[in-house]
């Protein structure tokens, strides 16, 4: 089997979208399933809507029209700003987008007008992130000159939290754009039927709370892919973790000093040289993958592996004493920044399956080869 490659089980994904989906379902709040990490994947998409995703979201329209062309015709939330260049591929593929500017809502309603349809835009509000988002005091005007624009339907609000400054969306943030939607519903004469409160930052506050005010869609990404949600990086109980996995072929199994040695300088990608204290010698295992694949930082390596650096094409590895040779794969798990680099490199080819195909995890030796020197 070709690596290195990842491993996509749409079981394991179909099961989170289902559990966050029923979870939230009672509090009346939707699930957009968001597949950028994925790149836009019909696949995962479709495993989504199989656990019941009210539609899906993308950040890109090179994803949304990868998403049409392989079968999604569900509704597609476009959930990065529209860049000017692109309002007519928007209006054309996707059926409702996330909004700030109000030249873009000026482009937008040109090229719907065009088209001869209608296109639903959202706006985004600035509640503290400092990403996207229109500050609070000009909302109101904003929605009411979107909701006079030829083309456009205004339906809605939304904002983003906890991506750029990692600010928490608390039942402060969540009640204070319910108190936004209600103003903009007061002065353009229509109620809102978009009210997205967020990402999978979200869940803490959604699942705890006994108001979610007019809170009715969460854009899930991370905690469907990876049954982990962004603030603390925590496992949500009852979803699965296993969704991706990550396998890389070793290219080298040598048992080698734990300490460089000879004057040193900056690594390949600049930075200063860590100062191992280490004594002895290290099991150390290459794998063929890198930097310009994968994000070393992200991986979770099997029990008793330990990612000990990486450069543009080479992982390195302590691998204890797992019983592995030239030639075997290893498999990881992968956090959200290591999956979005694994999923846009060209060299890592992606495998989506209903069951598991990737290597069993290698077993430690029942005696050491070497003794656990500096562990």
């Amino acid at each position: 089997m070709t690596a290195p490659r990842l491993d996509v089980d749409l079981v394991a994904i179909t099961h989170n979208t289902r559990t966050l989906v029923a979870r939230l379902a009672p509090r009346g709040i939707r699930v957009t399933g968001i597949s950028k990490a994925a790149l836009g994947s019909p696949g995962v998409a479709a495993a989504m809507l199989r656990g019941g995703a009210s539609g899906i979201g993308d950040a890109r329209m090179e994803n949304v029209a990868r998403l049409r062309a392989g079968g999604t015709d569900a509704t597609v939330m476009l959930i990065r700003s529209p860049m000017l260049s692109q309002v007519d591929d928007v209006v054309r593929d996707t059926d409702l987008s996330l909004n700030t500017e109000a030249s873009v809502l000026d482009a937008l309603s040109a090229a719907a007008v065009g088209r001869r349809t209608t296109h639903d835009v959202v706006l985004m509000v600035e509640l503290g992130d400092l990403r996207e988002g229109v500050p609070v005091d000009e909302v109101v005007d904003l929605a009411v000159t979107a909701a006079r624009r030829p083309g456009l339907r205004l339906v809605g609000l939304g904002t983003n939290l906890a991506c750029r400054s990692g600010v928490v969306p608390d039942q402060t943030k969540m009640d204070e754009l319910t108190g936004l939607v209600e103003k903009v519903e007061g002065a353009v004469g229509d109620r809102l039927t978009v009210v997205t409160g967020g990402n999978s930052a979200n869940l803490d506050w959604a699942l705890a709370t006994s108001d979610v005010g007019r809170i009715d869609d969460l854009r899930l990404g991370e905690s469907i892919l990876l049954g982990t949600e962004p603030l603390h990086r925590r496992p949500i109980d009852g979803l699965r973790t296993d969704a991706f996995t990550l396998v890389a072929e070793l290219i080298e199994v040598k048992t080698k000093p734990a300490q460089p040695w000879g004057a040193r300088g900056q690594t390949a990608f600049g930075h200063e040289p860590e100062r191992d204290v280490r004594p002895g010698l290290v099991r150390q295992a290459i794998a063929a993958i890198g930097r310009q694949d994968v994000d070393p930082d992200g991986l979770v390596a099997p029990p008793g592996m330990v990612v000990l650096a990486a450069s543009s094409d080479h992982l390195v590895i302590d691998v204890g004493d797992h019983d592995v040779t030239v030639g075997d794969e290893v498999a990881f798990g992968l956090g959200y920044g290591a999956l979005v680099r694994a999923m846009t490199s060209p060299f890592v080819t992606k495998q989506e399956s209903v069951s598991r195909t990737t290597p069993p995890i290698p077993r430690p030796r029942s005696a050491p080869r070497r003794p656990a020197v500096g562990r």
